[in-house]
């Protein structure tokens, strides 16, 4: 089994950017492209209270 070096002063227990944490064709890419495109219009909607549609 390999270790990764080890640093007290790291600013970040993981990568800020899957990319950089993930192979280039892993799932996680994909999934999160996809969800980058999706449109959260009615739940924010309904989360801000602006939803006439709930009783």
């Amino acid at each position: 089994m390999t270790f990764k070096p080890y640093d007290q002063d790291r600013l970040y227990l993981l990568p800020p950017s899957l990319r950089e944490w993930l192979p280039e064709n892993h799932l996680a890419h994909f999934i999160s492209d996809v969800v980058d495109e999706l449109s959260l219009d009615a739940i924010m909607k309904a989360y801000s209270g602006d939803d006439t549609t709930r009783r």
